[in-house]
Parts: structure tokens; sequence; C-alpha cells
């Protein structure tokens, strides 16, 4: 009888099987969006170097720029304002800073830089979780 038993009803995993399973399974998926990961920031890695150094040796270039140009202003135009025109170069330097900051806001908003496949995917993987 247990041979009849044995041969009609196939037996299910247990319940530690099935863990194993999911874990299994959960280990490929979580494998799977790290080398997703891995091949979209491999292919902005070049461009964002290249943008950091270009960034940095821009920033370097316009600190000096700034600096030897308000220099001058001052110089010429200290006996008819005085320090009036300290004041109008802080605020100037204050707005050029607001605006620039906004703008690099909006370019990280909409930029290539946050892995938009790989963020897709784990959406959808949280989608099918809940």
């Amino acid at each position: 009888m247990d041979a009849k038993r044995t041969q009609t009803t196939p037996e299910r995993p247990g319940l530690v099987a099935g863990m194993l399973v999911i874990a299994k399974n959960l280990l490929a998926l979580i494998a799977n969006r790290i080398e997703l990961a891995t091949l979209e920031l491999s292919q902005i890695g070049n461009k964002l170097i290249t943008f950091l150094v270009l960034f940095a040796m821009a920033a370097i270039a316009l600190w000096f720029a700034v600096a030897f140009w308000t220099a001058l202003l001052v110089y010429l135009a200290w006996d008819a304002w005085g320090w009036k025109i300290l004041a109008g170069l802080g605020l100037l330097f204050t707005i050029v800073t607001a605006a620039l900051a906004w703008y690099a806001c909006a370019l990280l908003r909409r930029s290539d830089l946050s892995l938009p496949m790989t963020m897709a995917e784990l959406r959808k993987d949280r989608d099918a979780l809940l």
C-alpha cells in the first residue's frame, strides 16, 4: 500500500526546502541587479571621471579669474566708492552662487547618472514583492 501511495502522489518539498528555494532565487535576483548596476556604472564611469576632472580644473581657473578681476575692480573703484564696492561685489557673488547651485540641482535631477534601468528593475521587484 505504501508503494502504491508513493507512485500516485508526488511528494511535496518541506518548509525548509521551500525556504531554501526562495532564498536561492532571492540571491540570484540580487546578483542580477548588482550586475545590471555594475554594467550601467561602467558605461557612465569614464564620462563621470572626465567630467569631474574638467569641473575641478574649471573651478580652479574660475577662482583665480574671480580673485584677480575682483582685486582689480576694488583697486580701481576704491577711491570713488570705498567700502561699498566690497558690499556690491559680495552681493553679486552671492547671487551668482545661488544661481549656479540652482542650475546644478536642476542638472542632477534630469541627469543620466541615476542608473535608470537598474532603478526601473528595482521598482518592478518592489511592486512584485508587495
